[in-house]
C-alpha cells in the first residue's frame, strides 16, 4: 500500500532539487549535427563557467570532441548563431568552428591541432562568423565587423575562407562574396555548388518582420554574380534551403498566409505551400543559422511543426504529414535537428523529461537515445504541467502553461491555496516550451505553483497573435499577465495575496512594469537583466541587432516619444509597492547595468525592499554555475518573505558526477 502523503505548508517541503542542480540539469544542448556516420553537438558546461564544447558520442559513449579548453560560440548579432559545420561527410575531414575567446575560425582534424582558417581582428570580438557552408576549398560563412565593444557599429559580409589557412596571417585572401543587407543569415550552397541562397533583411524590420530571400549564381571563378530577391514584400522568411535530391528545388519557411509554412520557391519567386496549416513550421530567427526544415535525400523533408509545441515528422513531395508514432512517444518539443540526409538528430524534450538528444530513423521509426537527459534521478520531483487559455481584456485569449504544485511525499494543508509565481518568457517575440524544467521543479517541488504565460506577442500562435504586441510592449503583456493570474484565482487555485511575478530580459521589463501597475496583485517580483528605461536603452544602451525593435515594440522614435515615457519602469518606479530582487551579469550587452542602475537610483530613499545582485562574467542570461545558484537562492528568499512561508533548507544529498560517458 502507498504511503500516504504527510501534510506541510505550501512553500516549505523538502526538495532534493538545490539550486546547483538546476544550474547542471539545464546544460544548454544544441547545434546538433553529423560527422562522419557520429552524432555532435554543443553542450554548455556550467561547472567551467558556461564554456560550450564540442560534443560526441562515438564507439565508447558520449565525451568532448575537440583538445581541451576550446569554447565553441560565435558572437553574432550578440545572441550568437550556428558555430561550426563538419567539412564533408568523411569524419577524417573534421570540422571548422569558432572559438570564444577571439571570434576566429579554426579547422580541426582528428588526431591534429585546431588551425586558425581567419585572421585575428583589431581587438578580440571585431571579426565574427557564423553559419559556415563548404564550397570546393573555402568555407563559406556570414561575418560580422563590429567596430565597437557594445557592437553598436557592424557591418556584415558573406565572406569565404581559404582552407588552406593562407587568411590567418594575410587577410587579403578572405574573399568577399556578397552584402546585400544590413543583417543577413549564412549562404545555403545548393548541391554541385552552382547557386546560394540567404536571408537578409534591414532596419528597422526584425526577422519576424519582414526579410527577403535572396539567390545568386556561383560564376566559375567562384564570385557570385548579381543577387536577385525571389521572395519579398513583407513576408518573414524565416529559413532556406535547397533540396537534398539534386533537384535544384528550393524551399522557404515564410508567412504569407500568417503561419510559417513550408513552401517551394518556383523560378519566377512564386510560392507553393506544401502543407497549408495554421501551424508554426518555424521560429523567429533569434540565432543566425537556425533551421526547423531539413531536406531529405529521398525528396522528403523532416518537419518540427506545431501550435504552441513543435513535434518531429516528415513532410512527404506530395504535401502529406506524417508523425510517426515513435516520434511522438519521444517528446512534444524538438529543436535544434540536423540531418545526414537519411536520420535526423535532434535535441527533444517533454512535460516530464527533460532535453536529451536523440537519432530518429524515419525509415524505421527508431529512436535511439545518444545524449540523455541530466539528472534524471529528479524527474520524479517533477509535476505535472498542462496548457490552459485564459480570457483577458475584451475577451481575448491568452494562452500560458500551469505548474502545479507536486511532492511525492508532501500535500498541503485542506484549505490552504498554494503560493504562484508568474513566469514571464524573454523575447518578447519568443516562446517558452512546456517541458521538464529543473528551474521551475525547484519551485513545484517546494509547494510552490508556476503560471508560465505566453502572452500576446509570443510565437507558436501565428503572426496575428503576435503582432498583438505590435506598439503595445508593456501594455499587452503586462495585461496578459495579470488576467491569468487573475484567472488562476477566479479558479480557486491561486490565493490573490499569494502571487509573484519574474522574469528575464524583455520578461524581465514586463515583470518590473507589473509590479508598478499592479501593486495589488503581486507581492514580489524577481527582476533579471532587464530593459527597463526604452528611451535610454534606445539610446546608449544595446547592441545593433535590436537597436531598432523598439520602433516595432512601442513606436518609431522620436515621434511617439511620450509613449516611451509613459512605459518607462523608471519614470513609474514611484508606484512600485512590491519587494524585488534585480539580477544583472556586468558584462551584459543587450540589457547593460546601466539600466539597472537607472532603476535603482529612482528607488533611492523610498525604503523598499530592493537586493540588488551582479555577477562578474556574465552576459545577457547566465551562464555559471554560482550565478544560477546565487540568483535562484535570493530569489526563494524574497518569496518566502513575500508569500508568507519559511523555505525549507537545501537537502544534502552526494555529489553527482556529470555522466559525459552515459
Amino acid at each position: 500500500m502507498a504511503q500516504a502523503r504527510r501534510t506541510a505548508p505550501y512553500g516549505t517541503w523538502p526538495s532534493p532539487i538545490r539550486p546547483v542542480d538546476v544550474a547542471r540539469g539545464e546544460a544548454l544542448l544544441e547545434w546538433v549535427g553529423f560527422v562522419g556516420d557520429e552524432v555532435w553537438w554543443t553542450e554548455a558546461l556550467p561547472e567551467e563557467e558556461g564554456r560550450a564544447a564540442l560534443m560526441r558520442r562515438g564507439p565508447e559513449g558520449v565525451a568532448e570532441a575537440l583538445p581541451p579548453g576550446w569554447d565553441v560560440r560565435t558572437r553574432v548579432i550578440e545572441y550568437g548563431g550556428r558555430p561550426w559545420a563538419a567539412l564533408s561527410h568523411r569524419a577524417e575531414d573534421g570540422v571548422v568552428f569558432t572559438h570564444a575567446a577571439d571570434q576566429r575560425v579554426y579547422h580541426w582534424r582528428p588526431g591534429a591541432a585546431p588551425i586558425p582558417l581567419s585572421p585575428p581582428g583589431a581587438w578580440a570580438a571585431e571579426l565574427r562568423y557564423a553559419d559556415f557552408a563548404v564550397r570546393g576549398g573555402e568555407v563559406w560563412c556570414l561575418r560580422e565587423q563590429v567596430a565597437d565593444a557594445a557592437g553598436t557599429r557592424v557591418r556584415r559580409h558573406l565572406v569565404a575562407l581559404p582552407l588552406d589557412g593562407s587568411a590567418a596571417e594575410d587577410p587579403s585572401r578572405v574573399r568577399v562574396l556578397a552584402a546585400t543587407h544590413h543583417f543577413m543569415t549564412g549562404p545555403r550552397v545548393e548541391p554541385g555548388g552552382n547557386r546560394v541562397a540567404w536571408i537578409g533583411w534591414n532596419h528597422p524590420d526584425m526577422p519576424w518582420d519582414a526579410t527577403e530571400l535572396v539567390v545568386a549564381a556561383v560564376a566559375p571563378d567562384g564570385t557570385l554574380d548579381e543577387p536577385a530577391v525571389l521572395v519579398g514584400g513583407g513576408q518573414a522568411v524565416t529559413q532556406v534551403d535547397w533540396a537534398a535530391d539534386g533537384s535544384g528545388r528550393l524551399y522557404a519557411v515564410t508567412d504569407p498566409g500568417g503561419w510559417w509554412n513550408v513552401h517551394e520557391v518556383l523560378p519566377d519567386g512564386g510560392l507553393r505551400n506544401l502543407c497549408p496549416r495554421e501551424e508554426e513550421f518555424g521560429e523567429a530567427l533569434w540565432r543566425i543559422g537556425q533551421r526547423w526544415c531539413l531536406p531529405l535525400r529521398n525528396g522528403s523533408l523532416a518537419v518540427v511543426h506545431g501550435r504552441g509545441e513543435r513535434r518531429l515528422g516528415i513532410l512527404g513531395p506530395d504535401g502529406d504529414l506524417d508523425d510517426p508514432e515513435a516520434f511522438a512517444r519521444a517528446g512534444t518539443e524538438w529543436l535544434s535537428p540536423a540531418t545526414d540526409g537519411r536520420r535526423i538528430a535532434v535535441v527533444c524534450a517533454g512535460p516530464r523529461r527533460g532535453r536529451h538528444i536523440v537519432l530518429a530513423d524515419p525509415a524505421t521509426g527508431e529512436v535511439d537515445i545518444v545524449r540523455p537527459p541530466a539528472g534524471q534521478d529528479l524527474d520524479t520531483w517533477a509535476t505535472t504541467p498542462y496548457r490552459h487559455t485564459f480570457r483577458g481584456e475584451n475577451g481575448r485569449e491568452v494562452h500560458a502553461h500551469v505548474y502545479p504544485p507536486y511532492h511525492p511525499d508532501r500535500t498541503g494543508p485542506d484549505g490552504e491555496l498554494p503560493p504562484w509565481i508568474v513566469f514571464v518568457h524573454g523575447g518578447p517575440t519568443s516562446r517558452s516550451p512546456m517541458i521538464l524544467n529543473q528551474e521551475i521543479t525547484f519551485f513545484t517541488s517546494r509547494g510552490v505553483g508556476v503560471l508560465d504565460v505566453q502572452y500576446g506577442g509570443s510565437t507558436g500562435h501565428g503572426r496575428a497573435y503576435r503582432e498583438r504586441l505590435r506598439e503595445n510592449w508593456g501594455v499587452t503583456d503586462v495585461e496578459d499577465c495579470a488576467a491569468a493570474a487573475r484567472g488562476l484565482a477566479a479558479a480557486g487555485l491561486a490565493a490573490p495575496d499569494r502571487i509573484a511575478i519574474r522574469g528575464g530580459s524583455a520578461g524581465g521589463w514586463t515583470a518590473a512594469l507589473s509590479i508598478c501597475a499592479e501593486p495589488g496583485l503581486y507581492r514580489a517580483a524577481g527582476v533579471y537583466y532587464p530593459v527597463l528605461d526604452p528611451a535610454s536603452w534606445r539610446a546608449n544602451g544595446t547592441h545593433d541587432f535590436e537597436s531598432r525593435y523598439l520602433d516595432g515594440l512601442i513606436g518609431p522614435w522620436p515621434q511617439t516619444k511620450d509613449r516611451y515615457d509613459e512605459r518607462s519602469a523608471v519614470a513609474r518606479a514611484h508606484l512600485i509597492r512590491s519587494p524585488f530582487v534585480l539580477l544583472q551579469g556586468l558584462d551584459d550587452t543587450v540589457c547593460p547595468p546601466a539600466q539597472a542602475a537607472l532603476l535603482l537610483k529612482r528607488l533611492e530613499g523610498s525604503g523598499l525592499d530592493v537586493r540588488y545582485l551582479t555577477f562578474e562574467g556574465e552576459g545577457h542570461g547566465f551562464r555559471r554555475a554560482p550565478s544560477v545558484v546565487a540568483s535562484l537562492r535570493a530569489e526563494l528568499d524574497l518569496y518566502g518573505r513575500a508569500l508568507g512561508f519559511t523555505p525549507a533548507p537545501d537537502e544534502e544529498r552526494p555529489e553527482r558526477t556529470r555522466g559525459r560517458s552515459e
